[in-house]
């Protein structure tokens, strides 16, 4: 798959993991993945048809290699037929909104040179969420890693590699819709599962995460459950609409493969077959409009915690907002949390269940109380945001809805594990709440139940007819999702 030696080196994408990820070595790399394909556990059939799309992880091979090539040996029936792959990864590196082309039209590896199908690109570069911005592809190993496997399995080839950003799945489905094409094009969506979680806790959610996948069940992929979760639910409603049938080929974590158990990450793989009828969407999709409000004003939200906690820093008393200046979704009223991280380390956590006021206020009130109420955390200083490091995600509460159920067994089998948030009351006095973070330490429905039972000052054996329960979700928003030209913190 060599290309013309004329080609400027400012078009090319040169490996930037080999060697990291996987052997820079040419000889030592085929030899790899041959090994990782002939051990994989799900083989091909050579009287199956290939599948239209694929999820692979994007970790290193020794890592995930195995539950790579379990989804790659699918496609060898398609060897001379796939001329064209279409791959979304999430990002790393340099933060985008939307998805992003690169501006180079080759990407290298070790094993030869993949061209970028320029004709295909030309035809989403319109849209606008789209956008061709190379920086966040340099260093970024989330597509770099699946091409020695498609170079090993497939013949001659092109590709649209996107890195994917903050973009809702209707964003993502517009384009993979447009790309779709026929038998030619295979749509490649990169991503790993759960992150440094114990190996059982991990276990419980990545199995979440595959029967989500499974029912293509796209709202019941929580934020922590998948890195390239925009770009899976992107697919899932495509899926759904387009009659898909979907099958697991392997699912592991580090634990099983090269890492230790106390932290692990998830990898999953799946693959996506043609010929089904389209399904019906999901009926639990409570979050949609919350999505929309972050998709067009999530960056205002982030900037709006952010002056409020540095104007409190330079003693200009609380920030005044003048509401009308605000998008009217923003003057509405909405509940919040606002979370700070130091380095990746909770640096503290404050947040509203109700919504009382309008959601511009809530985020920059919960912001201060962040920074500087959390009783377990010192109160933020002006040096350590000075110093680099501190970030800010916001999560948007849904309105809660209304359960109704017959019985605990009824109760618990209407629970989305990993996505629902829920109150629980029991006259006016005994109420407890749990956000959807908290599966990730409960991954058990019973469990999570008797908890929340607990912290409704209720015995964790207790029923009656009058309980009440409302459901939320929430939907988050990260400054470190933001372009490199919108600091999070106005320091000047």
């Amino acid at each position: 798959m060599a290309l013309s030696p004329t080609i400027s080196p400012d078009l090319i994408r040169p490996p930037a993991v080999a060697g990291m990820f996987y052997p820079s070595n040419p000889k030592e790399l085929e030899a790899t993945v041959e090994h990782f394909l002939s051990e994989a556990t799900a083989k091909f059939d050579a009287a199956e048809r290939a599948p239209k799309a694929i999820i692979a992880p994007h970790a290193g091979y020794v890592y995930s290699g195995l539950t790579a090539a379990a989804v790659y040996n699918r496609l060898r029936p398609a060897k001379d037929i796939i001329k064209r792959v279409v791959i979304l990864g999430p990002c790393h590196r340099v933060a985008v909104n939307g998805l992003a082309l690169p501006s180079t039209e080759v990407f290298q590896t070790p094993l030869g040179d993949v061209p970028l199908d320029m004709d295909a690109a030309a035809e989403i570069i319109g849209l606008p969420q789209v956008e061709i911005f190379n920086d966040t592809h340099v260093e970024d190993h989330s597509l770099e890693v699946h091409l020695p496997f498609l170079q090993k399995v497939l013949g001659d080839f092109k590709i649209v590699p996107m890195i994917v950003g903050q973009a809702t799945p209707e964003q993502v489905a517009e384009v993979l819709d447009i790309l779709w094409g026929g038998p030619e094009t295979l749509i490649l969506i990169s991503s790993d599962l759960s992150h440094y979680l114990p190996y059982d806790q991990a276990k419980a959610l990545d199995n979440q995460t595959c029967q989500a996948i499974e029912r293509l069940d796209a709202p019941a992929l929580g934020n922590e459950q998948a890195c390239g979760r925009h770009s899976i639910k992107g697919l899932l409603l495509l899926a759904r609409e387009k009659g898909l049938n979907v099958k697991t080929a392997d699912i592991r974590n580090s634990g099983d493969t090269a890492g230790t158990k106390d932290k692990v990450v998830g990898y999953g793989s799946w693959y996506f077959d043609e010929g089904g009828q389209p399904k019906a969407k999901p009926q639990n999709d409570f979050g949609a409009a919350t999505r929309d409000l972050l998709a067009a004003h999530g960056q205002t939200l982030l900037h709006v915690g952010a002056a409020a906690i540095l104007t409190h820093l330079k003693g200009s008393g609380p920030m005044r907002l003048s509401l009308k200046e605000f998008a009217e979704p923003l003057r509405d009223h909405g509940a919040c949390f606002v979370t700070l991280n130091k380095n990746d380390q909770l640096r503290g956590c404050i947040g509203s269940i109700q919504a009382w006021r309008p959601l511009l206020t809530d985020v920059a009130e919960n912001a201060c109380k962040a920074a500087f109420g959390d009783n377990r955390f010192p109160k933020l200083t002006l040096a350590e945001i000075e110093g680099g490091g501190i970030t800010m995600s916001i999560s948007v509460l849904s309105p809660q809805t209304k359960m109704e159920f017959t019985s605990e067994a009824d109760f618990l089998s209407q629970l989305h594990p990993g996505v629902d948030g829920i109150v629980l009351q029991e006259g006016q006095t005994k109420r407890g709440v749990f956000l959807p973070v908290v599966w990730e330490q409960l991954p058990d429905p019973k469990k999570f139940l008797s908890h929340l039972k607990r912290k409704a000052s209720l015995p964790e054996d207790y029923w009656s007819d009058s309980l009440q329960a409302w459901r939320y979700v929430t939907e988050g928003v990260s400054s470190k999702d933001l372009p490199e030209d919108q600091p999070l913190w106005e320091l000047d």
